[in-house]
């Protein structure tokens, strides 16, 4: 025996030779059983001889094929572009998560309904493996992101979630205390630049994964809501601090690398949150992150969550992926 690869010559004569034993015999049957007579029986040996003198142009284009087939799963496998996330181990893990939620404010309307979402986000957080930091009510959140960014478990971690719940301008989510006059803001900006390679290195190479959940806090287009007669109305700046849903944007941010941030709609358009329910986009970041989580990474989900949207409906919006930066597959439940 020999590990030698059989020439081209050889490999179509052995094809050849099969086909022959193989059809000789079935044609011997035909004939014998008086299925075909001599006339079909002369038709189909001369189909039979296009298709074996072909024999060769088959036996290239398996090659040709087994061989794209086989470059493409290399390259899939070995992509060191889009390998997995490196993924701690449980025990001995320490996964930090954050969340921000804003809900009384001085100046602008409340947020009712966003204790829905934080309830639902810490429940969501801590059954995927991390310890959640609840900060509410802020207006110094560029303080406890510091603080949040120093703490000693990213050492021993593999990732981190950063959840901002509050009103919001295009370029940052919004302090208790923000208005016109005197803005109080944490802007996107900030956010990367903490958490970005150089200044927190306890996270290098790690994934950020940034959720946003940010009411426009002016600037309002059109909203609607239910009124006693069970009709939509349209509301504009003025009268939003009565409705029961408020519009949110999406800002655009710089990020650094191994980020990944989802928003609540598009730049310059709403999101919608309501007083009793909560807001639409996180209800549905925890519905198919329970889903999905055990088998999907991260790049799977998101997209799964946009296209529950897709179909406008009374409350319409689009989430939006952000500046994704991450280099490879993030599975939070590697092993399943």
């Amino acid at each position: 025996l020999t590990d030698e690869k059989p020439s081209k010559g050889v490999r179509v004569h052995m094809v050849k030779s099969l086909v022959r034993t193989v059809l000789d015999g079935i044609f011997d049957d035909l004939v014998e059983n008086n299925v075909l007579n001599t006339e079909e029986l002369h038709t189909l040996g001369t189909c039979v001889k296009i298709i074996v003198h072909n024999a060769e142009n088959l036996v290239d284009d398996i090659t040709e094929t087994a061989q794209t087939a086989g470059k493409m799963c290399r390259d899939h496998l070995c992509n060191p572009e889009k390998q997995l996330s490196l993924v701690m181990e449980k025990e001995g893990r320490t996964r930090l998560a954050l969340v921000i939620c804003n809900k009384e404010f001085h100046y602008l309307h409340n947020q009712n309904g966003s204790e829905l979402d934080l309830l639902g986000m810490q429940d969501l957080l801590e059954n995927l493996g991390y310890s959640v930091v609840i900060e509410e009510n802020l207006t110094e959140m560029e303080t406890a992101l510091r603080q949040f960014a120093a703490r000693p478990e990213h050492q021993s971690s593999d990732s981190t979630f950063l959840v901002f719940m509050s009103h919001g301008i295009l370029n940052g989510v919004c302090g208790t205390k923000h208005w016109d006059q005197e803005p109080d803001v944490l802007h996107d900006d900030t956010i990367f630049e903490i958490f970005n390679n150089r200044n927190c290195r306890s996270l290098r190479d790690k994934p950020k994964v940034i959720i946003m959940q940010a009411c426009r806090g002016n600037g309002a287009g059109i909203v609607w809501f239910t009124t006693d007669s069970g009709k939509a109305s349209a509301d504009t700046h003025g009268q939003l601090l009565q409705s029961n849903i408020c519009n949110d944007a999406v800002t655009k941010a710089h990020v650094e690398k191994d980020f990944i941030a989802f928003k609540s709609s598009t730049p310059h358009n709403v999101s919608w949150r309501h007083e009793i329910s909560g807001s639409v986009f996180i209800s549905q970041i925890i519905y198919y992150f329970k889903e999905y989580s055990w088998s999907h990474h991260l790049e799977e989900i998101f997209p799964k969550v946009q296209c529950s949207f897709e179909t406008p409906n009374v409350v319409t919006q689009l989430p939006t992926i952000e500046r994704l930066s991450m280099t490879r597959y993030f599975y939070l439940f590697p092993g399943n």
